[in-house]
This record gives C-alpha cells, sequence and structure tokens, in this order.
C-alpha cells in the first residue's frame, strides 16, 4: 500500500495559521513558557565609592524573596549586579540583566546609575521600578516603563526643611544662621536646587549665610570645614553621602566647629552605621530628616523577623530607608506580577500603573503606593532620624518616634 505523504495547500495554511498564534509574541519565533516564578534584575553600587549603602540596600533584596512569599504568595529570584559605583558600568550591567532574563529591573540607588539604568530599560521595553534615586528628572522624561515610589529631591527636600520648625518647636531652640554644604554630584545637585528653591517659601528663621559645594569621593575637606566655621554659623545644613560625611565630621572634630547641629533635610550618610562605627561618640546627635520605614507596618514586621534570624547581629534601624526603599520596589515588581499572571513587560508594566499597596502593607512610610501619569508615587514622608545612645532612632514625628530629639547638641557652645 503506497502511503500519500502530501498536504494540500489548505490544510497547510491551516497548520500555519495555527503556528503563528503560538509565535506572534515571541521574539525570533521562540515559544517562550509562562514564568511561574518572577525574575528580578537587582542594580546596586556594592563596591567603588558608595559600596556601603549598596551593600545596606541589597539586604532588601536578600530578604525579599521570604518576606514577599508570605505577604504575597509570589516566588520571586533575585539576579544581582554590581554598578561599581559607575555610570558606563550600571549601564552594562543592566543589559547583561536583561539578557540573563529579568523581567524586571530594580535600582540603582545613585541618581546617575538610575538614569542611565533607565535609558536601559525603556529601550528594551523592560519595567524598571526604582528603589532610590532622588533626581526629579528621572520621572520627567516621559518614560513608559520607568516607575519611583522613593520621593524625589524637591518632595524629599520640602519634607525635610518643613520638620525643622518641628524640631525646634519641640526643643524650644531657634537657629537664627546655617551653612549649607553639599556634594557635588547629580543627587546633591538636585537637592541644593530644592534646599535653596524651598527656604523662602518655608519661612524657617534661619539665614543661609554660606553655600559650600564639594565631591563626594573628596578624602580631605579642610579647607571648606574652615570656610563653614569661619561663617559662624549656629546650624549647620548638609547633603552628604557616606564617605564623605565621615570625612566631614572628622574634620570638624579637628577644627573644633561645634554648631548647634548637624542637619541633613534627606540625604543619606548620617544615619548610616559606618558613620557611627568610625566615628563613635561624634556620631551622636547628627540629625537626617529623610524617607524611613514605618515600624508597624506588615512588611517590617516580616523583615524584622527574617533580619533577626539571618543577621543576629544587624540593627534594621541602621539600614531603614535602604532596605525599605528597596523591598518596597520590589513588592511593586511581585504585586504587579500576580495581578498580571504574566511577567509579560506590556503586561507587567499596566500591572505597575494600576498599584494600590495599603500604607500598612508597604514597608517605607508614606500613604498607599500608586503610582501617577509620570510613574511616580506622592505621598510619601519623612521622619526626623537621630544618632542616639549608638543607633539612629526616630524622634518626630511623634506617631512613630522611639525617642526625644535633642537639640541643640550637648557640645554646642553659644560664641
Amino acid at each position: 500500500m503506497t502511503i500519500d505523504r502530501r498536504v494540500s495547500r489548505r490544510a497547510f495554511n491551516t497548520l500555519l495559521a495555527g503556528a503563528s498564534v503560538g509565535l506572534s509574541s515571541a521574539p525570533f519565533g521562540v515559544v517562550r513558557a509562562e514564568a511561574k516564578k518572577l525574575k528580578v534584575g537587582v542594580l546596586l553600587p556594592r563596591s567603588g565609592t558608595q559600596a556601603l549603602i549598596g551593600q545596606s540596600c541589597f539586604k532588601g533584596a536578600e530578604l525579599a524573596p521570604s518576606v514577599i512569599k508570605q505577604l504575597l504568595g509570589v516566588d520571586v529570584e533575585i539576579l544581582s549586579a554590581d554598578t561599581e559605583s559607575n555610570v558606563d558600568v550600571a549601564r552594562n550591567r543592566a543589559e547583561r540583566l536583561i539578557q540573563d532574563g529579568a523581567h524586571v529591573l530594580v535600582g540603582a540607588f545613585d541618581s546617575g546609575h538610575t538614569s542611565a539604568v533607565a535609558q536601559v530599560a525603556e529601550q528594551r521595553g523592560i519595567p524598571h521600578i526604582i528603589n532610590i534615586a532622588g533626581a526629579p528628572q528621572i520621572t520627567e522624561q516621559g518614560y513608559k516603563f520607568v516607575f519611583r515610589n522613593f520621593p524625589p529631591a524637591p518632595e524629599l527636600v520640602k519634607n525635610g526643611l518643613s520638620l525643622l520648625n518641628d524640631i525646634f518647636t519641640a526643643a524650644h531652640t531657634t537657629p537664627k544662621s546655617a551653612v549649607f554644604m553639599h556634594v557635588n554630584d547629580t543627587f546633591g545637585q538636585s537637592m541644593a536646587k530644592g534646599v535653596l528653591g524651598n527656604l523662602p517659601a518655608l519661612k524657617l528663621p534661619f539665614t543661609i549665610t554660606e553655600t559650600i559645594s564639594y565631591d563626594p569621593a573628596a578624602k580631605e575637606l579642610s579647607l571648606e570645614v574652615a570656610k563653614a566655621k569661619a561663617a559662624r554659623p549656629e546650624l549647620l545644613l548638609v547633603v552628604c553621602r557616606l564617605n564623605d560625611a565621615i570625612v566631614l565630621r572628622r574634620e570638624m572634630v579637628k577644627q573644633r566647629f561645634a554648631p548647634m547641629g548637624i542637619v541633613s533635610p534627606g540625604s543619606p550618610g548620617l544615619y548610616e552605621e559606618q558613620f557611627s562605627r568610625a566615628l563613635g561618640k561624634h556620631a551622636e546627635y547628627a540629625i537626617c530628616n529623610t524617607a524611613w520605614y514605618n515600624p508597624k507596618s506588615q512588611a517590617t514586621q516580616l523583615v524584622s523577623a527574617a533580619l533577626k534570624k539571618s543577621e543576629p547581629q544587624t540593627e534594621l534601624a541602621f539600614h531603614g530607608t535602604n532596605v525599605g526603599y528597596t523591598l518596597d520596589a520590589i513588592l511593586v515588581a511581585a504585586d504587579a506580577f500576580k495581578r498580571a499572571g504574566s511577567a509579560e513587560p506590556k503586561l507587567l508594566v499596566e500591572a505597575i500603573r494600576k498599584t494600590n499597596i495599603a500604607s500598612n502593607v508597604r514597608m517605607s512610610l508614606g500613604g498607599a503606593i500608586a503610582f501617577n501619569a509620570k510613574g511616580q508615587v506622592e505621598g510619601n514622608r519623612s521622619a526626623v532620624i537621630q544618632n542616639l545612645r549608638g543607633k539612629p532612632m526616630v524622634t518626630l514625628p511623634a506617631d512613630i518616634a522611639g525617642a526625644t530629639v535633642v537639640f541643640p547638641s550637648p557640645e554646642y557652645k553659644k560664641s
């Protein structure tokens, strides 16, 4: 018996049409199985000048899979990359994470790095959820795949400066003059613009008599501190990073420059563990009014328990902002993945746009996580964080405070 192996044109077209349904949405004709686990590419500066803060943020990424599994029942896999505190490296590592199968990118703490990652994400059509980065222009580019829960510099500054009056009221002490020192990188310049732009409207009681910018990688700041001291301010307002904050404070001690207080309106550095370790008693009483974590939220309770189990010697307070906002960025991605039922980029992006994570669930301090048309969350709150008894403590607002603010610093002597 002879078997006719020919296929009619009608049958061939039917087979081809059926195959095209499965191939149409897959690149290069490769059919992808639907993801059962969300792969999150996390970019952070874990080496180089910003390594210590990047490593602190990464604790949030390490804890995220177990915490999110408990909160949402979603399986998350972390793919990590070190930006090496370098913008070009950040861009290249973002490309590599996408090639390695990341469904979404999270990062990258530094505003310059984050801008580079955002460009890659937008070009490749992969969602990018910013953990920490304050430069406002990142969400002003009209990007469709970039989202940020962290407050942009103007909002961060306004929140931080507004809390200064709360400090003065609580302490019954009001400084009349201030020197403003800030790093001159992308973040520092954005913050400086926010500080100088917000001061008149907020009607704070002091006048800035000197503004001094400096390189965040500076190894010594003797000239800058001498200039600040010569202005004889009652308050030192700073926008810093970690390494330069240590250099700055050591030089202040060396030159016996002791204003009423050192206060940041929203930058990292002063509340970091390495700041207290390196400076000991000289780290005491430094204040940072910044985005923080909610000690009463569901995510915070789970993170606290997980951290005690994995790193019993680590104080969550030293890593509050870093861990909180990194974990929340991954939480946003996992929540969207669960609602979309898919890791397909366009479906993920649509789900991210509809995010509504309650304030008592998110780890960071603020209202519900919900993105506006620009991909920015509004309504993040700041708290007054002061180094007391060797660790950062919330001193204001009263509803989450664990200690009373100390101002002026005990070392202050009126000249």
